[in-house]
């Protein structure tokens, strides 16, 4: 057995047994359904057996899924910066991170339309614990974080992890993608965790930490969605953490979230690919020795690329006016745009909860505050 085999995903030669294993599971059915309205159950149970590697079922099924949600529920999938990426090269795409599983489905859409590497991705092992979840991400080219270990476990699964990491990268030439931070941005601030890039470092032999991550081409990612599927199902935890409560997720949440963050409505959508840090390594490199003070500093030139380069919505700008009380950015957006958010709020929160209308408002506000303090942003 590899040492990989817990969390890696499916080699080619595993994925037609796995594919006919799942044929008539309902959740796959209704997946293929959706996807090819047109189509006899027969016509794409026989495209799957005799569909056998990944990057074939990515293309010719998963690509046509994600392509039809964007039919569905969004006003279209705008990109900038794929031409600083060069084909056949390996990246690793830190990235913010706001939807379960359309986050990466998307910049993997976006690398294929570019003709690039897509992306092996990281998905927490608290999201597939029902069998068919844990096919379909491996069928994916997910890769498995563990969640919930005991303290004496985790350094060691972080340890797997980075070095999985680094084999992809560096020996087999597969992009990566994973969150800038544990679980995705609730509040609208999009910030990176320093224990995700200690967490990478763990792949490293080498003493100069930051020669390590030179060669691993970091590229920030930024995504903004001009209306959040799931702002409402966030508002729960929110609410918790204002009250210094411990918030405690329904049997169920993850899945609704999940469905929720795929069919709800998105309008417009934006991938943002930063600059390769480079140049930002070899300054922290002669400018700084210690590793952990290293490792602030790259936290912080990640949040700059992200926070720099995400796109603001009208949603963004009247969520600031309405939070502020304001007319700051009245130019940003029309009264239409502006009615139709109102009535979005109006909709999911009653007005006599005014903590969780401010905490809906600050979701889509913060955006706009984090890119204020940078005086070179136009926003």
């Amino acid at each position: 057995m590899s040492k990989f085999d817990a969390i890696r995903p499916f080699y080619d030669s595993e994925v037609n047994n796995a594919l006919k294993s799942s044929l008539n599971h309902p959740i796959l059915k209704a997946m293929m359904s959706f996807t090819f309205p047109n189509d006899e159950n027969e016509t794409w149970k026989e495209k799957l057996s005799n569909t056998h590697s990944i990057r074939d079922f990515q293309c010719n099924f998963i690509y046509k899924s994600i392509q039809k949600v964007l039919e569905k529920s969004s006003d279209g999938l705008y990109t900038s910066g794929f031409e600083k990426l060069k084909p056949n090269t390996a990246y690793l795409f830190i990235s913010n991170h706001r939807d379960i599983i359309l986050d990466t489905s998307l910049l993997n859409v976006a690398l294929f339309d570019h003709g690039l590497t897509m992306t092996a991705s990281a998905i927490g092992d608290n999201l597939i614990q029902k069998d068919f979840f844990h096919t379909l991400s491996k069928l994916n080219r997910n890769f498995l974080v563990q969640r919930a270990l005991l303290p004496r476990d985790l350094l060691e699964s972080s340890k797997k992890l980075s070095e999985y990491i680094s084999q992809m990268l560096l020996h087999e030439n597969r992009s990566v993608w994973i969150a800038q931070r544990e679980g995705r941005t609730k509040d609208g601030n999009d910030a990176t965790q320093s224990g995700v890039l200690k967490m990478l470092s763990m792949g490293s032999n080498e003493k100069n930490i930051m020669n390590y991550f030179k060669t691993l081409k970091i590229v920030p990612v930024s995504l903004s969605y001009e209306y959040d599927p799931t702002d409402v199902l966030k508002l729960p935890q929110l609410l918790a953490q204002a009250k210094q409560e411990i918030y405690i997720k329904d049997k169920n949440e993850d899945f609704t979230t999940l469905l929720s963050g795929i069919m709800g409505q998105k309008k417009r959508i934006h991938i943002s690919i930063g600059d390769v840090l480079e140049s930002e390594i070899d300054q922290i490199s002669s400018s700084e020795s210690n590793p952990n003070k290293q490792i602030q500093l790259l936290t912080q030139k990640i949040d700059d690329s992200i926070l720099r380069s995400y796109k603001l919505w009208p949603t963004n700008f009247i969520a600031y006016d309405l939070l502020y009380k304001t007319n700051q950015f009245e130019a940003q957006y029309s009264q239409d745009e502006k009615q139709l958010f109102q009535r979005r709020l109006e909709m999911r929160i009653d007005d006599n909860f005014l903590q969780l209308k401010d905490g809906f408002l600050a979701m889509y506000a913060n955006p706009v505050v984090n890119k204020l303090k940078y005086d070179d942003s136009r926003v």
